[in-house]
């Protein structure tokens, strides 16, 4: 593999370097391994100054916080002859901008083939659907969508749970206003989340 590496200058640096930071400075030399530019670097030889590793400064690195952000979701569901609508209006309450989020719509009863979704929606499983905000500024919207999808068998009742399944990075302090279940009888009314 080694060989392989001398052909590209870099991805052989970076391999002595990677040696150096697991067996020491001196690991080189023990062990046979050429410098960077091939030759060989034998018991006697002085290695040459080797670069801190970059494993030291990826373990050094702190996860920087995500902005705060305020996301909701408010529409309506509505079940009739075996078909379920789903309405979601996302919007941010902020104090910050959100570059996107996923909107999870999960429904009780497994959905039935494969039917076209808006743009920025997929199946994330028989009874899931993802679906994409777009951006929001902080005390804007993102993009609505509606979806019309047939369920698999003849269900009473459909239950939809609607929730954050991505935030974008932001925090979001207030999951109440995100995060809804609803039931809609096979009656065709509208039910408001």
């Amino acid at each position: 593999m080694l060989g392989m590496l001398r052909g590209s200058r870099g991805l052989w640096v970076g391999a002595v370097v990677g040696l150096v930071a697991l067996w020491g400075p001196s690991a080189g030399a023990a062990h046979g391994v050429g410098d960077p530019v091939g030759r060989a670097v034998g018991p006697d030889a002085v290695a040459p100054p080797v670069a801190p590793p970059v494993t030291t400064a990826v373990a050094t690195a702190v996860a920087v916080p995500g902005v705060e952000a305020d996301l909701a979701y408010h529409g309506h569901v509505s079940f009739w002859n075996g078909r379920v609508g789903v309405w979601v209006e996302p919007s941010n309450h902020g104090p910050g901008a959100v570059p996107d989020a996923t909107v999870r719509l999960r429904f009780s009863v497994p959905l039935a083939g494969v039917e076209e979704l808006p743009p920025g929606c997929l199946r994330g499983s028989p009874e899931t659907v993802f679906c994409s905000t777009g951006p929001m500024r902080a005390a804007g919207a993102g993009r609505p969508f509606a979806l019309d999808l047939r369920v698999a068998g003849s269900p009473a009742e459909v239950v939809v749970n609607i929730s954050t399944s991505w935030s974008g990075g932001a925090r979001d302090r207030n999951p109440n206003n995100n995060t809804h279940r609803v039931l809609a009888p096979a009656t065709g009314d509208k039910y408001a989340y």
